[in-house]
């Protein structure tokens, strides 16, 4: 039978004696398949090609066998119309513009099925949600679509080596050569080696030929696989989205954003419990200093812009008023880290131990980078090379960034690393409150005249 008229069939992996063919087809005349007329040596030369009377049954069959792969009609309530564009009432104004941009860019993925689609974020932001929103609205198109945890997608494989009704090779090229496919969950795998290149085999398959693909993941990109990561970051095929709302199911769950953060120690201390009339017994001027330091943090935490510092000694309320900014920015949104300089000192070089389960590198690029940071109790004083070095790239990352950054110090300005000390002077960036009243665990009318211990 001459097969010149045979369209390519290179797509179907279904045995070509497994249905039969159309009884009227004039290619095949009901056998199902032909055997093409070629040149000896030819590489299909002697092949079985599966007839084009037969491409319709043999695509729902591989339709079907992806969705009973896909476990979909447990997730076909799952749909962009009752997906929630706006959120849990009490979003902030950020995380719910970052959903609505995740919803619109996965209802248009859905809608053209081209290139590939990212949606980073943490559990229960709606990942899920979406991906699985894009499934259902192309299964029910007739797109032949794969909706797939990455840990299941793994166990399936290696049941197929013992799978009497389907080769390994006919399950992998059923996954990687589908019309779509979403994989949920990615990063939660057991990173084997042998998983490890299974998944770089598919992606890579999916990313030469231009196959359209949804990734959802709550991981950094760093931390994926290197070869991986590098087609998940092409700006001319990916589509990366990352979701900033928190858990549908327990927003409250991520207070305190960071897990260094260490803000949640300290609940009390906002604006509101901030009582000056403590201070009613000190000198007129240095109470002066206090409400000049209280109304600026309260402007601060309304447009966290530029550096503040608070100065002065030990429980004079520096440390209440950088908490109390934490909270009120952390209430409208804000990615935040609060933490103690001697604190975060001790996390970075926990890192060096060999239980570790993140890297210096990591951290420290977190702490850099955060949207806002407050660092309490800065003392160089005392500090080793390495941690006024590491002081010194933090500071001066921030303030080539012009990052927000609040700083509490009791130190003098004398003991300060001059190199830290040079950016905080800069009044282009930086404002600096010196608080000159006692602690309020101290006895009325004993003031330390901080001006005089080398505070300005």
């Amino acid at each position: 039978m001459n097969g010149k008229t045979q369209t390519d069939n290179s797509e179907f992996s279904v045995d070509a004696h497994t249905l039969p063919g159309d009884p009227n087809c004039p290619i095949c005349h009901g056998l199902g398949y032909i055997r093409q007329d070629l040149p000896v040596g030819h590489p299909e030369f002697g092949k079985l090609q599966i007839c084009t009377c037969r491409h319709a049954q043999i695509r729902q069959q591989v339709h079907e066998r992806l969705f009973s792969l896909s476990h979909l009609n447990e997730l076909s309530h799952l749909s962009f119309e009752n997906f929630q564009i706006r959120g849990r009432i009490g979003y902030f104004p950020a995380q719910a513009d970052s959903l609505e941009r995740a919803y619109n860019q996965a209802r248009h993925f859905a809608q053209t099925l081209n290139g590939w689609l990212l949606l980073q974020g943490k559990n229960g932001c709606g990942k899920t949600h979406l991906a699985a929103a894009i499934a259902n609205q192309s299964v029910g198109a007739g797109v032949p679509t794969l909706f797939i945890t990455v840990p299941d997608l793994l166990d399936s494989l290696r049941f197929a080596y013992q799978d009497p009704e389907a080769s390994f090779e006919e399950r992998f090229e059923d996954i990687r050569s589908s019309s779509l496919l979403v994989l949920d969950d990615f990063g939660t795998q057991n990173a084997t080696p042998w998983a490890q290149e299974k998944l770089f085999q598919i992606l890579n398959y999916r990313y030469i030929n231009h196959l359209p693909l949804v990734v959802t993941t709550n991981l950094d990109l760093r931390d994926i696989e290197p070869r991986i990561r590098s087609r998940l970051e092409d700006p001319d095929l990916v589509t990366n989205v990352s979701i900033l709302a928190p858990d549908y199911r327990n927003p409250a769950s991520d207070f305190g954003d960071h897990e260094l953060s260490s803000l949640a120690l300290y609940t009390a201390m906002t604006f509101a419990s901030f009582d000056l009339r403590k201070s009613e017994n000190i000198p007129a001027d240095e109470l002066k200093s206090l409400e000049a330091a209280f109304t600026a943090a309260q402007e601060y935490a309304r447009d966290p812009s530029g550096w503040i510092v608070f100065t002065g000694p030990y429980g004079c309320g520096k440390t209440h008023l950088a908490a109390a900014i934490g909270h009120h920015c952390l209430d409208n949104g804000y990615d935040l880290i609060f933490v103690s300089v001697p604190e975060l000192l001790d996390h970075l070089r926990a890192t060096f131990s060999p239980s570790s389960t993140i890297s210096l590198d990591r951290l420290f690029e977190e702490v850099k980078t955060t949207q806002l940071l407050i660092l309490d109790d800065l003392d160089t004083g005392s500090s080793t090379t390495w941690s006024k070095e590491k002081l010194y790239q933090l500071f001066n990352y921030r303030y080539l960034s012009r990052l927000p950054t609040v700083i509490t110090t009791s130190s003098e300005y004398a003991k300060m690393d001059s190199r830290l000390l040079s950016r905080m002077e800069d009044r282009r960036l930086c404002t600096i409150h010196a608080i000159i009243c006692p602690a309020y665990r101290g006895q009325p009318g004993k003031s330390v005249k901080a001006k005089r211990r080398g505070y300005k």
